[in-house]
């Protein structure tokens, strides 16, 4: 199976899973916070002024109530002697309030933003040094959905609903000893009718998640035709598909609006309810606060302050189900990242820093059986033994999957082998560190990928402390100083997402650069030239040609004629070297592979 066959899938990321809060996810989940260590002086800070914020604006109803009570002509305690001094005591606790709450978001934004940060590039780096197969096995917005998604979720909980979720408790635990303290009947009386509406929210609310998760299902799918249909527009176009797609997207858009309409009907049934419901409560406890007012058994200040606890204690029980909701998922988020950090990397970035010594380019396959991870199966290689010296020229030709491409791969080692060994000047590649083996093999592919920056900027991808001088004498010796300089910008125009901007031959030059800015001792071409017009091949051909010289070089060629002048030919067949010679040699075998390869690129030709 050759990585040029494998296609990325850039399918929406699934739906951020929810999972159950015990003691085990918990303790897991926990571990996030090793990134908040170095900010926790902080957090705690901010938890305190969290508790200031919280009490401040607990103080609000009890002091109303008193404003209320002096109103009324009621005789309060020194502290409370005038509606003035009430009101100044009211209007000291509310900037208070508003200064510890100021405070107290300030340092959670800083604590979360910097923690955030650490996680992404954590578990960025972690990707980038995972392995090979690592993502041949997962989808690539599956994994920009850990880096958005889960962390944007992680974020959201840290900075607010973790906050919120222990001020809602507070004020559960707060405000129900407030009112018991201020009567203990209404408070019996207001807490009989929580478990009533609180089963109605609960079975509510799950049935509105089921409608809103349909109706996300139904957007992604929405969303899916819209990016198969950008990815092959000129195929749609083509085929003057443009009607299809339009009504494909229009139908998919009517399966969103019915399920989205749905939902928001199940909302306002919901809404319609808990205000319902809310009221309903206050009516209940305001006619019978009424009546301890008239036996004089609490003020009309007391009451007042009771229906104000009240509903801060309804609006804390209608968000915990929400906060929890929220956890549920944060949890389900964390899960998701901690699976990647667990993952075990094949490289270690501080050493791709170093500069290691170049290699000779001697190489050595034993008896090497490989099937890849993802189709352990189907055997790929079947013994491959061959041998290469360093500076030779060496060429491996046969039918698609072969293996040719495979035995590339596994000489950089993206895949561990099954059986068998390879040496590079006389080491097991096992034993080489793994960015001193990669630094020095280069690669210039059939299929060229650029990144959409500028054309200095690829090219210097192959040796990032390059001088601008270095980077002209590349882009010169791989044929393509010419055609840089003939664009406004030069060196400095955008190439275009995937380099779309080049032409093909283009694009293959400052492949070419790369490889020459990067000075490999040993060099693979992976069909190169197979897809060029007759010119830029000949362009194309020279840089490769200069590209080459002193050093070990692999060719993958289907093009037979590119390939006459190498040292040595290996023929693959069902993952066996059945041949082996130079082109000469090869073609005097009597009814051999490559000489009917020759022969029919002849005929076709």
């Amino acid at each position: 199976m050759s990585s040029k066959t494998q296609e990325t899938n850039h399918s929406q990321p699934e739906a951020l899973p929810k999972v159950k809060i015990n003691a085990t996810t918990l303790k897991k989940s926990l571990r996030i916070f090793q990134f908040m260590f170095p900010y926790a002086g902080w957090f705690a800070l901010g938890m305190l002024f969290l508790v200031f914020s919280t009490f401040t604006a607990l103080s609000f109803p009890y002091l109303a109530g008193k404003l209320i009570d002096v109103a009324t002509g009621k005789n309060l305690s020194d502290y409370f002697p005038s509606i003035q001094r009430v009101s100044l005591i009211l209007f000291g606790v509310l900037l208070l309030q508003s200064f510890f709450s100021f405070i107290r978001i300030w340092i959670f934004a800083n604590v979360t933003e910097r923690t955030m940060a650490q996680i992404r590039q954590k578990l960025y780096n972690q990707m980038i040094s995972l392995h090979l197969s690592f993502f041949e096995q997962r989808r690539i917005g599956e994994l920009t959905s850990r880096l958005t998604s889960d962390v944007a979720t992680l974020q959201d909980t840290l900075a607010f609903t973790l906050a919120e979720f222990f001020r809602q408790i507070a004020t559960l635990i707060v405000g129900i000893s407030v009112l018991l303290w201020i009567s203990t009947q209404l408070t019996l009386l207001m807490v009989a009718t929580f478990p009533v509406v609180i089963v109605i929210a609960m079975f509510f609310g799950k049935y509105i998640r089921k409608l809103a998760k349909k109706a996300q299902d139904e957007l992604a799918q929405a969303n899916v035709v819209v990016e198969e249909t950008l990815q092959s527009i000129l195929s749609v176009k083509s085929f003057t598909n443009e009607w299809y797609e339009s009504q494909r997207y229009q139908n998919s858009l009517q399966s969103v609006v019915r399920q989205a309409i749905k939902a928001a009907l199940a909302r306002g049934l919901f809404a319609s309810f808990i205000i319902f419901a809310i009221f309903g409560a206050i009516v209940v406890v305001l006619a019978y606060g009424a009546s301890l007012v008239a036996a004089g058994q609490i003020s009309i200040g007391e009451l007042t302050s009771f229906i104000i606890y009240t509903a801060f204690i309804g609006g804390a029980v209608g968000g915990l189900g929400e906060m929890y909701g929220q956890i549920q998922k944060t949890l389900g988020s964390t899960e998701r990242i901690l699976e990647i950090l667990d993952e075990k990397p094949e490289i270690d970035l501080a050493t791709t820093q170093q500069n290691f010594p170049r290699l000779q380019g001697n190489i050595r396959f034993e008896n090497v059986y490989f099937a890849y991870p993802t189709r352990p199966d189907v055997m790929v290689l079947k013994g491959i033994d061959l041998q290469i010296e360093a500076g030779q020229k060496v060429a491996l030709v046969g039918q698609s999957g072969a293996g040719k491409t495979t035995i590339t791969q596994l000489l950089a080692q993206y895949y561990p082998l099954n059986q068998g060994s390879i040496w590079i000047d006389n080491q097991p590649i096992q034993y080489l560190n793994l960015t001193h083996l990669r630094q020095n093999i280069g690669l210039v592919p059939q299929e060229v990928l650029l990144f959409g920056g500028t054309i200095e900027e690829n090219i210097r991808y192959g040796k990032p402390s390059a001088t601008f001088e270095e980077i002209q004498e590349a882009a010169q010796r791989a044929n393509a100083l010419q055609f840089i300089q003939s664009f406004p910008e030069g060196f400095k125009t955008i190439v275009g997402e995937r380099g779309v901007k080049l032409s093909g031959g283009q694009r293959q030059r400052i492949a070419i650069a790369r490889a020459i800015l990067k000075n490999p001792a040993i060099l693979v071409l992976d069909e190169a030239t197979s897809s060029l017009d007759a010119d830029s091949e000949k362009l194309v051909q020279e840089a490769l040609d200069e590209l080459m010289k002193n050093r070990t070089t692999i060719i993958i060629a289907h093009r037979l004629a590119t390939i006459r002048k190498v040292d040595k030919i290996y023929v693959l067949h069902e993952g066996k070297i059945v041949e082996q010679g130079t082109h000469d040699q090869l073609l005097q075998l009597h009814e051999g592979i490559y000489q009917n390869l020759v022969k029919l690129q002849f005929e076709l030709n």
